[in-house]
């Protein structure tokens, strides 16, 4: 990977320059962890349309001819859906949800703009969410971490990459419970062919493979086991490729000590809820969010500092 680099300057891979950046690619987070799960409701309402539509379908499934005010609902769907406007990462343009004043690229600054505007619309004076300065903040802290934790070389941008996807599943699986195919597979993919590239030091296409399918059906087992024990669905399937994502990148050997920290996040955070008032009784708590924090934990402090906390 030093190749595709070569001449550039140590120091834009410093810290402080991926700190920089991570406070961009945060900003940019944001935008992805609020459209992104609704282009992806887009896209399941037109999957609803079309199958309302499809009649060889229902003869298929109900041995009975579909009957016309279902094929008429699917048509008024995609009426409607296709009246939507256009919805992208990049279209439209940001606006206050309140009002519709379109953010100026002055307002849209990462923290600065928050802190200079005091946390609200200069239009319409509505409170801006804290969320977005603490996600770049956040991203840009990681960012710098991992730079310390690799030093000043091209490969830090790939762990950065690893580090903006992890967010983004977090905060996606934390307000929707789902975790996006968009994301969890290119990450897994990612992992393999920099393993394959030679891009991971100390890790092997082989490791690679067995951390995906390590991780993927460790959990798909536990899956499966729970459901045929109590009926219920314990986690979601996105749960299996995000672990199978992080093996890719981390190697089998990694798999147990993320479960383990993602565990012990999880168990801190629940306890927090708790005590906070905010854990009711039979509220479902995403999975992903723990799993991301638990790779994350591997990957900045090491597999065998990691090793070492638990005992092995």
């Amino acid at each position: 990977m030093a190749e595709l680099f070569a001449g550039l300057p140590p120091e834009l891979f410093s810290p402080w320059a991926l700190a920089l950046l991570g406070l961009a690619v945060g900003s940019f987070l944001n935008v992805v962890v609020h459209r992104l799960p609704l282009m992806l409701e887009r896209q399941w309402w037109g999957d609803v349309a079309a199958q309302l539509a499809d009649g060889d379908s229902y003869q298929r499934v109900f041995a009975t001819a579909a009957p016309g005010p279902l094929a008429q609902a699917g048509g008024t769907l995609e009426k409607s859906l296709d009246g939507l406007k256009p919805l992208t990462l990049s279209r439209p343009g940001s606006r206050c949800p309140s009002c519709g004043h379109r953010i100026r690229w002055f307002e849209n600054l990462p923290v600065f703009s928050w802190l200079a505007l005091k946390g609200r619309c200069s239009a319409c004076g509505t409170r801006i969410a804290l969320r977005y300065p603490v996600v770049e903040v956040a991203t840009a802290l990681l960012f710098g971490l991992v730079a310390w934790r690799m030093g000043p070389q091209p490969q830090a941008l790939l762990w950065c990459g690893v580090v903006a996807v992890l967010l983004a599943l977090a905060l996606i699986d934390w307000d929707t419970t789902v975790l996006p195919d968009a994301l969890t597979l290119p990450l897994l993919w990612a992992g393999l062919v920099a393993a394959a590239l030679g891009w991971l030091p100390g890790l092997t296409l082989t490791q690679s493979l067995g951390g995906v399918a390590a991780g993927y059906l460790s959990l798909w087992s536990v899956y499966w086991l729970f459901k045929l024990v109590t009926g219920k669905e314990g986690m979601g399937y996105g749960d299996f490729k995000l672990l199978g994502a992080l093996g890719a990148w981390l190697g089998w050997q990694a798999i147990l000590p993320i479960v383990l920290m993602a565990s012990v996040i999880g168990a801190v955070v629940g306890l927090g809820m708790k005590a906070g008032g905010s854990l009711r009784e039979g509220r479902f708590v995403p999975f992903g969010p723990f799993l991301a924090g638990g790779g994350l934990v591997v990957m900045l402090a090491g597999l065998p500092v990691v090793l070492g906390w638990i005992g092995w």
